[in-house]
């Protein structure tokens, strides 16, 4: 798959069918506004028959989009990943759609109270680079399953997996339910600029920001998954051998192009040579050679290739040492770049002031856990933390004391992947949160019904107001 397949529209034919599809959601909805548990299961089957039927070229088209990509990647992080939502959604949806009796203030008894899951509506969805397809269907597996029609924006960085995207869903789905709108970043703009009534975006705090704002003119409600500088701690008592080597193993998974990658390791002093050749040692053993690796993966495109080399030029240029972790034999398959240790950094190096993205990992080294806490909690809340050490105390305190989207512990990553944790940002690195019943949440209008009873005392309430009014305001104060 040296070539996309041509996209047949034009921009200005894709950016006016856009309302279009919109508008023919929003009819489909206004028809049928609480789909079946057995309607929206149907779909989620459809979703997870499309997955497998184009797993085989999903991995093609990733390659190719990327220069090369492991194919063990995509069938983990977009394949797998993608069905594991949705076999958790398909067997928790009954119980998520049920109604939830909540209490009732005992002045208002016998009436009660509800909470009444319902879908919003049309939901789009912007996808990143990264991983196209996960990060397109997997907000798309939650929006469905609480009821809604989407629409996914996907990246133009992946032309080839988009337009298999497109080309399946097309196959699988009625436009009236599910739709992809392939198109540069002038499309992008129109779409986020429609009257959603939920907008999930996935990517870079600075487009997140220029999306809120499109976002805000329409009132829509925005999730953004944005990113940040994520932290992996080491504790004194960390293990060079098993925790550098967990440490490497996410930090180049996908190169190291994953928002939730280890963005920089901050080290104990006295044990920073440990660490450096604890690094060594597991990346060596991982990845013997990075030029023609099938295990690794290719920078996605040229313009953010030469973008992390300049992070190195400028890193150098401030007094950063750089340890390269692996061996690049020449030639091999195209932008694949030598994974490397960058020491002796400080917050005037822009690698230390910009989400990486790659296979580069600054090293800070502190003293004290106060200084190392202070550290953190002076820059943008992270979309992640990483904690690696037995010390439950020091433990606990970092996560008391500082905020994050998420945390593993003695790992770096894994929380994305359980379906009962809410995934999400804070602050810069994001707001709101998909995955589980988190997902079905951020998708579903929580409408909250009062029942009243024939037999209620409100009635009480009633005017002529007079002393009867004032005993039973005495009597509230005391059961409400």
């Amino acid at each position: 798959m040296s070539k996309p397949t041509p996209i047949k529209q034009t921009r200005s034919s894709v950016i006016s069918s856009i309302s279009e599809v919109f508008s023919s959601q929003r009819a489909a909805f206004a028809r049928d506004m609480n789909p079946s548990l057995a309607e929206r299961i149907d779909r989620l089957d459809r979703l997870s028959a499309m997955t497998a039927r184009i797993a085989p070229q999903l991995v093609e088209a990733m390659s190719a989009d990327f220069g090369h990509r492991s194919p063990h990647v995509t069938r983990l992080a977009d394949i797998a990943s993608v069905e594991a939502d949705i076999r958790h959604n398909r067997r928790s949806l009954a119980k998520w759609m049920k109604a939830r009796r909540v209490p009732t203030a005992l002045a208002f008894q016998p009436a009660y109270c509800r909470v009444i899951p319902q879908p919003l509506g049309v939901v789009g969805v912007v996808a990143p680079w990264n991983y196209p397809y996960q990060l397109a269907i997997g907000p798309t597996v939650a929006a469905i399953a609480a009821g809604n029609r989407v629409m996914i924006k996907p990246s133009e960085l992946t032309p080839r997996v988009s337009e298999l995207m497109r080309s399946a869903v097309e196959a699988s789905f009625s436009p009236e339910e599910i739709a992809v709108i392939v198109g540069d970043a002038d499309v992008g703009k129109s779409f986020v600029a429609l009257p959603f009534d939920h907008l999930l975006f996935t990517g870079s705090t600075e487009v997140g920001r220029q999306v809120a704002v499109a976002a805000a003119a329409n009132l829509t409600p925005v999730t953004l998954e944005l990113g940040g500088k994520s932290p992996a701690i080491f504790h004194q008592d960390f293990s060079a051998e098993l925790d550098t080597g967990r440490l490497a193993m996410t930090k180049l998974f996908n190169a190291g192009q994953t928002c939730i990658a280890p963005d920089y390791a901050l080290v104990p002093r006295e044990r920073l040579s440990e660490f450096v050749a604890g690094m060594q040692a597991s990346v060596s053993r991982m990845y013997p050679d990075i030029g023609s690796n099938p295990d690794y993966t290719s920078i996605i495109n040229e313009r953010h290739w030469q973008r992390l080399q300049a992070l190195l030029d400028d890193a150098r240029s401030h007094g950063a040492e750089i340890i390269s972790l692996g061996q690049r034999i020449p030639g091999g398959m195209p932008r694949m770049m030598t994974p490397a240790l960058v020491l002796n950094v400080n917050d005037d190096m822009r690698i230390m002031q910009q989400e990486i993205f790659g296979p580069l990992l600054p090293v800070m080294v502190y003293d004290t856990l106060d200084e190392m806490l202070a550290y953190v909690n002076r820059h943008p809340r992270p979309l992640a933390l990483y904690w690696f050490g037995a010390d439950a105390g020091a433990r606990d305190r970092v996560l008391r004391e500082t905020l994050s989207g998420g945390v593993t512990i003695n790992d770096c990553m894994w929380h994305f992947g359980q379906q009962d944790l809410p995934f999400g940002g804070v602050g810069a690195s994001g707001m709101g949160a998909c995955h589980g019943e988190a997902g079905f949440r951020t998708f579903s209008k929580h409408k909250p019904v009062f029942y009243q009873s024939r037999f209620s005392g409100m009635r009480l309430m009633y005017p002529p107001y007079g002393k009867v009014f004032e005993a039973v305001e005495r009597v509230m104060k005391f059961i409400t």
